[in-house]
Order: structure tokens, then C-alpha cells, then sequence
């Protein structure tokens, strides 16, 4: 791919927007279901517990979620207004279950200890304050909440051509040290490698990715 095209689709893996952004989100979703679905099962999810999934794009996967305990409550919260109006076109039959919320990226607006389970599966490249996000998340997580972050690794991300635009990268040391320099308290690394479709071609390519649970 041209630079201008690696351009645009890292803009629009941060963002999906338009008729393209339809697009990237259901690429997003086909290649990072292996990430999402093992996120999911971290949270281990309970009857009647509220969750949170930050950057959901076009939560094609909203359906594994519902089904792992009985009365869940599902918000999805995502800066593309494009994902959010995809996630509820898409979802639709969940109405009485799943709410979409667009926001700026930044503040999560819900009040203090709202959720019980709170996940995310790559997006921490983009927070532009890492560290005030992630005591955002720690603020509307329940007092024994979990939190589940979900990331590739940098030395996978860096081997891939578009990364160089806009993406902040880290190891497992770096986003330890990230952790550690906010609220939370406690977590536990989950190192997992999985084979997947690249997003610039057809190969096929071995993906290392870290699954954080985190604690108050």
C-alpha cells in the first residue's frame, strides 16, 4: 500500500468514518475477534452485572456477550459516530440489553463505581492521556470491578506498515509501568499469540497480544 493509504487506514482504524469506515469496522471485527472473545472470557461474567466496553466498534460480537450470563446490561461507548450508528443498526434485536453511547474520547460519562465489568480491545494506542484515562475507567469501575485490557504487543505492532501514523505502541514493561502510574492497584498479564489475516493484504501472520486484568 501507498503511504497516503496506510494513511488513511490507520486514521480510520483510530477512527472509522463514512463508507470506508463501514468497511475497516468489519474488518476490525473479523480480525480482532480472537482478542475480544478471550477478553470476554476474562471478565468472567456473572447474572445481572453491568458492563462497559470501551471503542466497540461495530460490536459484531455484542452476541457472545449476552449469552455468557443470564441479565446482562451492556453499554458500548465509542468516538465514530460511524461505529455507533453500525453497532445499532447491527444490534438492534438487543435494544432492551444494549445501549450505544458516542462520546469525545476522553471523559467517560457515567457516574462513579457504575459498572462491574469494564473491557477494551485495541484502542490504548490512541488514549492521548493514558494514564487520566485510565483513572476515567477506574472511577466507573464497581470497588471489585474488573478491568480487562486488551493489546498487541509493540514488537507485533511495529511490523506493521501503518502503525508509524498516529499509534503509541508499548511492551508489556511499558504498559505495566502505565498501569502502575494511575489508581489501580493490582493485575494480572496474559500473554496469548494467534494466527490472523493481516489488514493490508491477504498473508497470514502470527500475532503476539496481552490480556491485562486489572483490580482496584
Amino acid at each position: 500500500m501507498e503511504k497516503d493509504q496506510l494513511k488513511i487506514l490507520a486514521q480510520n482504524l483510530a477512527n472509522p468514518q463514512g463508507e470506508k469506515g463501514i468497511e475497516i469496522g468489519e474488518m476490525m471485527n473479523a480480525t480482532n475477534i480472537g482478542m475480544t472473545l478471550e477478553s470476554i472470557k476474562m471478565l468472567l461474567l456473572e447474572d445481572n452485572e453491568n458492563i462497559l466496553e470501551i471503542g466497540h466498534g461495530n460490536a459484531g460480537h455484542l452476541k457472545n456477550i449476552l449469552k455468557k450470563a443470564k441479565n446482562l446490561k451492556y453499554t458500548g461507548i465509542d468516538i465514530s459516530e460511524t461505529m455507533h450508528n453500525e453497532a445499532e443498526k447491527l444490534n438492534k434485536d438487543f435494544n432492551d440489553q444494549a445501549d450505544f453511547v458516542l462520546y469525545e474520547g476522553e471523559k467517560l460519562p457515567f457516574e462513579d463505581q457504575f459498572f462491574d465489568k469494564i473491557f477494551t480491545v485495541n484502542t490504548v494506542y490512541f488514549w492521548e492521556q493514558p494514564v487520566e484515562y485510565l483513572n476515567e475507567v477506574y472511577r466507573v469501575l464497581k470497588d471489585n470491578g474488573t478491568f480487562v485490557l486488551t493489546f498487541s504487543q509493540r514488537d507485533f505492532m511495529e511490523k506493521l506498515p501503518f502503525t508509524k501514523y498516529n499509534f503509541k505502541l508499548y511492551n508489556n514493561d511499558e504498559m505495566e509501568e502505565l498501569i502502575s502510574e494511575s489508581h489501580f492497584k493490582r493485575m494480572k498479564i496474559s500473554e496469548k499469540e494467534e494466527e490472523i489475516k493481516s489488514k493490508t493484504g491477504d498473508e497470514v501472520i502470527k500475532r503476539i497480544y496481552t490480556v491485562l486484568t486489572i483490580k482496584k
